[in-house]
This record gives C-alpha cells, structure tokens and sequence, in this order.
C-alpha cells in the first residue's frame, strides 16, 4: 500500500511540504525500507521556504512516489529535532529505510537540497 502525503495548508495559508512528524509512521516507513525525507521546519524561517520549493518540485516527479516526507516544527518540537541531531531549523535528513543516506542544513543551494533528497532512492 503506498501513502502519500500531499501538500498542506500551513500558517499564514503558506503552502508546507509533508506531514508533521509521527513516531508510529516514521518507524514503519523505515521497516518497510522506504524512502523519507526528515526536514526541521520553522514557518518563519526563509532559508525553509526555498526549501519547500525544491522539496514540493523534486517529491513531484514519479520516483519519489513512496518517499514520505515528515515535518518537525523547530519551534515546538526540540527535543525530536536535537534526537534527530540537528541544531538548526532547514535542516533536511533524508533516510532509505534505517539508513541515512544524507542530511544537509540551511542551505538553499536547489542542486544539493535536490541531491540529499534523491539520495533516499538511491
């Protein structure tokens, strides 16, 4: 069965790639050996909204059907972000099942935003 998490409504009626974060799904998308994208968000953050550009263009294409895509709120959520091992909101952490298979932090750059997340289909 594939899930697939479309695009939605977020503050201010800005467009936020992915789901929140959930525990339960994360861990079975792992077992499952799937594709997912981690991304430390903040609604207030730029580097985050260049982000979701190249985030929502490259999830689009067919490859990345089965990719999940889980959003953890920098401002709310620290103790999952810093578990995670980031330090900063922009952070992307993309994973293949169990095994990272690249992260990179507030960058805007849309050919590495684009290379760690087509890293997770590799």
């Amino acid at each position: 069965m594939t899930i697939s998490f479309p695009l939605l409504v977020g503050p201010a009626s800005a467009q936020v790639a992915g789901r929140a974060f959930d525990r339960a799904a994360f861990e079975a998308a792992q077992t499952a050996g799937r594709p997912i994208l981690v991304w430390v968000h903040a609604p207030w953050c730029p580097v985050c909204r260049q982000q979701q550009k190249t985030i929502a263009r490259v999830t689009a294409e067919p490859a990345f059907r089965d990719m999940h895509v889980f959003r953890i709120d920098y401002d709310t959520q620290k103790a999952l972000w810093r578990a995670f091992g980031a330090t900063q909101q922009s952070t992307l952490i993309a994973f293949h099942g169990r095994r990272e298979t690249g992260r990179i932090a507030h960058e805007t750059d849309d050919a590495k935003v684009s290379a760690v997340i087509r890293g997770a289909i590799a």
